[in-house]
């Protein structure tokens, strides 16, 4: 009795312990450690990603549309936390670098800001993070509602609060695959972005891929508008500080040698800050040095006012000297300080955020971009919205030293420029 009780639950006792201890059917140890190497890698994959796509070379700007795809396969939304902070602090590496330059400290105040800079990225793209479904119904819905996802994630990281650190966002890779498109090609751009979130990924990458690639071989920069000029400078941290009679002539006069140089040329732009703080006397200094010549100067300046300063562009000519342009977006923290104000002081620089997104010069409709705000993207999209006839593109990159911020500013003007068929003018003091 006993022997046939014990036959008969023999087999399903002995079979569950064997399927418990099978090696065919992975244990919660070895799920753990697949989950591990996964994330291992897609955080490898998502450092890549930024370093490559953001390395200042415009043809490989496109490497950034990976992103959303590592982002979307993380496993888990600390994983996606840590695949969007790999990303962004890999493409903005130069930071810690260019904060000590620029303070003269050591890289401790810059790690800092670095870290700082990338809490609403991370935070955005791990709020928005939705795990994959199960079963074919349950991917379809999550598909669909991981690409609504995604598309608030770009908006989101493209408008102000979140847009104003919205640093290395993949959209910009737009200039390089639909060249020419306009506005239908930063709409392609965000759609193949939001599928490569999407199972149909790998329909999305051959799309996208073959794009670039087709661009690639065929790419030309972006021209420059007859008559235009950018003049370059190498004063490092002198540019600007040194107010002198002597100094506002000595840069007259490279202007000038510029303009003999290349005699069809009628407009002149210098980089950001390159005539120091803009008063009457400077206006009037320098249109006496332009007296004779129907050359129009286009250059960086900073106006002061009770509460702080504006960083602007001025047009100046023999015959009329003016602000032309008040940035709307100073570098964060190291130019616009908006807690100063909430706390009942003055100092830094204001953003003007929307303000005067297009201008008029030599009778062209110009789209202003100073410095930072060609790293992000709705000032560029703002101009673009006015219809411009050319973008001017200046900075003052002398702090940037050992690191690839201009050419990632330049590499991005390029990428605009080439979306929407315009001629750039750029000019950068280093």
């Amino acid at each position: 009795m006993i022997v046939d009780i014990l036959a008969r639950f023999r087999m399903p006792v002995f079979s569950a312990w064997r399927d418990r201890s099978s090696p065919s059917i992975p244990d919660r140890g070895d799920n753990h450690l697949t989950h591990r190497r996964k994330s291992i890698l897609l955080i490898a994959a998502s450092i890549f990603c930024g370093w490559i796509g953001w390395s200042g070379e415009v043809l490989l700007l496109p490497v950034a549309m990976i992103f959303p795809l590592l982002w979307a396969l993380a496993p888990s939304r600390y994983n996606a936390a840590l695949v969007a902070t790999g990303y962004f602090l890999a493409a903005s590496r130069g930071l810690p670098q260019g904060v000590a330059n620029f303070y003269a400290t050591d890289r401790w105040p810059g790690l800092a800001l670095w870290v700082t800079a990338s809490a609403s990225f991370v935070m955005v793209h791990a709020v928005f993070w939705k795990p994959r479904g199960g079963n074919a119904s349950g991917r379809k819905g999550t598909d669909a509602a991981r690409g609504l996802r995604y598309l608030a994630v770009m908006v989101l990281m493209a408008l102000p609060p979140f847009g104003i650190t919205g640093w290395a966002h993949p959209l910009t890779a737009a200039g390089v695959l639909f060249p020419g498109w306009g506005w239908w090609g930063l709409f392609a751009m965000a759609t193949g972005l939001t599928v490569m979130t999407t199972r149909f990924w790998p329909a999305a990458a051959i799309i996208l891929g073959g794009l670039w690639l087709w661009s690639a071989a065929s790419w030309t920069g972006p021209r420059l508008p007859d008559a235009w000029v950018g003049v370059d400078l190498e004063q490092a941290q002198n540019l600007g500080r040194d107010g002198s009679l002597l100094s506002h002539r000595d840069l007259i006069a490279t202007v000038r040698r510029t303009i003999t140089a290349k005699p069809d040329v009628h407009v002149a732009v210098l980089p950001e800050t390159a005539l120091g703080l803009w008063t009457p006397t400077v206006a009037r200094v320098w249109q006496e040095g332009l007296r004779g010549s129907d050359i129009t100067v286009i250059a960086g300046a900073a106006v002061i006012d009770p509460m702080g300063y504006d960083n602007v562009m001025v047009a100046i000519s023999a015959d009329a000297a003016k602000v032309l342009y008040r940035e709307r977006m100073p570098v964060p923290g190291s130019m616009w300080q908006p807690w100063l104000q909430w706390t009942g002081r003055v100092g830094g620089a204001q953003a003007d955020f929307f303000g005067n997104p297009a201008v008029e010069v030599d009778g062209f409709k110009v789209g202003p971009l100073i410095c930072y705000e060609q790293l992000i993207v709705w000032p560029v999209l703002q101009s673009m919205f006015h219809n411009p006839e050319v973008i001017v593109a200046i900075g003052n990159g002398w702090w940037t030293k050992n690191t690839s911020i201009v050419a990632i500013q330049k590499a991005s003007s390029v990428a605009w420029a080439r979306l929407f068929g315009l001629p750039v003018v750029m000019a950068f003091n280093t």
